[in-house]
């Protein structure tokens, strides 16, 4: 575990937030990217979907962020009916950046310049310890489902009504 003093600048403030919020997880930098969610699922020997995948949308032009299990993907057409918008399309890349401050592959929860809009998936509930990019593509933080919950003041739906996808 790396302390406070040597995580990126990124992840030092997600982790002001998880300690103002009374999380105990810690923010952790790996050795290796956690860009994807099979890639963080390796090298923390847990499951894909036990990965809260950080991906924000525009829903009806409003930059939301939508946590999901990493063992499916979103369906924005699901996702649509889910929060009664007429769209829903993945934001760009420099959007991204300009909204939650962090890289695509490393967008965590909490840190951004201001509370972004939440979503999260129910699916990520079946799991004890969820994993969670803390604002680097090689940073990572455990919590509950209920801490993602409350830290993000996101709302629990479901993102996907087809079959669970795996990936490989």
């Amino acid at each position: 575990m790396t302390s406070d003093q040597q995580l990126p600048e990124r992840s030092q403030i997600v982790q002001q937030h998880l300690a103002d919020a009374g999380i105990s997880g810690q923010v952790r930098e790996l050795p290796d990217s956690t860009r994807t969610a099979a890639d963080a699922a390796a090298a923390l020997n847990c499951e894909v979907g036990a990965i809260a995948s950080s991906l924000l949308f525009l829903v009806d032009d409003e930059p939301t962020l939508v946590m999901t299990s990493g063992r499916h993907r979103v369906d924005t057409d699901f996702l649509a009916q889910q929060l009664n918008a007429t769209s829903v399309a993945m934001a760009p890349a420099a959007l991204v950046r300009d909204v939650t401050g962090q890289a695509i592959g490393g967008v965590s929860p909490v840190g951004h310049p201001s509370r972004v809009r939440t979503v999260v998936d129910e699916s990520l509930n079946d799991y004890d310890t969820i994993w969670a990019a803390g604002g680097t593509p090689r940073t990572v933080f455990p919590l509950t489902f209920d801490e993602l919950v409350a830290i993000t003041h996101g709302a629990p739906i479901r993102v996907n009504e087809g079959p669970t996808i795996t990936t490989p």
